[in-house]
C-alpha cells in the first residue's frame, strides 16, 4: 500500500478538528523528591501527604514540596490541553475473533510512543478459561474509563479525564507515587523504574533549563521519563491530525475499531460500522462491568474466528529497539 493510500485509510475525523497533545514529559521521581525534602525541611508548611516509595513503603511528606512539581512553564497551556475536543466521546472496539497475536499493533505503538522493553502500553495475552475450552488472544490496553479510579486517587492531579473521554497523564506533575497503578483494576499502567534506553531519539526534543524535556503539542509521542507512570493515551497526536490510533492502522487483521460514541460510528480504516448495532449483533461487552468504571473499550467475543489460533507467536525481539517515526 502506497503512502497516499495509507494516509487515506487513516483519515476518519472531520477536517478542522484540532486536539492539543498532552505529552507525558518531565516530572521528578519520588527518590529525588525525598532527597529534596531532606534538604529543605526548614521550609515545610506542616501539612503532610502520604506517598509510596519505590519499595512500597508509605511515607509522609510535606505537601508544600509536592506542589513544587507543578511550578513548570508548560502548565500555562495545561487548561486548554486538558479540555479535549468538545462534543466527542472516543471509544474503541476489539474484535477477539480476528486477533492472531501478530503484535503489529504493539510494535507500532512502541515505535510511535518511544516505548521500549517490557513497558509496552499494549499487551496481548493468551486466554483460556479451562483445558476443555478453546484458547484465544486478547489485546489489552488502558480502558479510558468514564469513572476512572486512577484519577480519583492521584494526589497531584497528574492523571486526568478529558471531556472527549481520554484519560491521560501529565508527567510534568507525576511524582511517581504509583497510587494510580494500585487503583487501576485493569493493571494497564507501567512505571519507568530507570531511564529508557532510547538512543538518539531524545535529541530532536525541545529542552528547557537544566536539561528537562518540555511538553509540546507538536510532538507525536514523547520519550518516557524515569520515575513516572505511563499508559495508553488513545494517540491524541494522531487524533489531532484526523487519523486513527497507531494500533488500529497497524493491525493486519482489522482487530481494532475506533470512533465516536456520540456519532455511533467506529472504523478500522477498511470497514465502518454503527457502534450500537455492532455491539448488539455481536454481543459486545466491557471488562469488569460490575466495578462501575464504565470503560470506553468494548470487546467482541472470539466466535466464528477469521483466523486459526496459533501458539508460539509471542516474539518480542523485533520491538526491543525503537526507531524514531518518520
Amino acid at each position: 500500500m502506497n503512502k497516499n493510500n495509507t494516509d487515506s485509510r487513516r483519515k476518519f475525523l472531520d477536517k478542522g478538528l484540532k486536539l492539543g497533545l498532552i505529552t507525558a514529559i518531565g516530572g521528578i521521581g519520588l527518590s529525588k523528591l525525598a532527597t529534596k525534602l531532606t534538604a529543605q525541611t526548614d521550609q515545610n508548611s506542616g501539612d503532610k501527604m502520604e506517598l509510596m516509595t519505590t519499595d512500597g513503603t508509605i511515607i509522609q511528606v510535606d505537601s508544600s514540596e509536592v506542589m513544587e512539581m507543578d511550578h513548570s512553564p508548560t502548565h500555562d497551556n495545561s487548561a486548554a490541553i486538558r479540555e479535549g475536543i468538545p462534543n466527542r466521546k472516543f471509544v474503541m472496539v476489539v474484535d477477539l475473533a480476528k486477533c492472531k497475536n501478530a503484535l503489529k499493533c504493539q510494535v507500532s505503538c512502541n515505535k510511535n510512543h518511544y516505548i521500549t522493553g517490557d513497558n509496552a502500553w499494549l499487551k496481548v495475552y493468551k486466554m483460556q478459561e479451562t483445558n476443555e475450552t478453546a484458547p484465544y488472544w486478547m489485546p489489552t490496553t488502558c480502558q479510558h474509563c468514564d469513572k476512572p479510579a486512577c484519577v480519583t486517587v492521584c494526589p497531584v492531579d497528574a492523571t486526568f479525564k478529558r471531556r472527549d473521554g481520554l484519560v491521560l497523564i501529565d508527567n510534568t506533575r507525576c511524582i511517581g507515587c504509583r497510587f494510580c497503578m494500585a487503583a487501576c483494576p485493569y493493571s494497564t499502567r507501567v512505571f519507568n523504574w530507570s531511564e529508557p534506553n532510547q538512543g538518539e531519539i531524545t535529541l530532536a526534543l525541545d529542552m528547557g533549563e537544566e536539561g528537562q524535556h518540555i511538553s509540546s503539542p507538536e510532538h507525536a509521542g514523547i520519550p518516557s521519563i524515569k520515575g513516572t507512570v505511563d499508559k495508553c493515551d488513545f494517540c491524541p497526536h494522531s487524533i489531532q491530525n484526523d487519523e486513527l490510533p497507531h494500533c488500529v492502522t497497524a493491525c493486519p487483521n482489522g482487530v481494532f475499531y475506533f470512533g465516536d460514541k456520540y456519532e455511533d460510528t467506529v472504523t478500522n480504516g477498511d470497514e465502518t460500522f454503527r457502534l450500537s448495532k455492532m455491539l448488539k449483533d455481536k454481543a459486545g461487552y466491557r471488562l469488569m462491568e460490575g466495578l462501575g468504571t464504565e470503560p470506553s473499550v468494548y470487546y467482541l467475543p472470539p466466535v466464528d474466528r477469521l483466523v486459526d489460533f496459533e501458539d508460539g507467536l509471542e516474539q518480542y525481539n523485533e520491538f526491543q529497539s525503537v526507531e524514531k517515526p518518520e
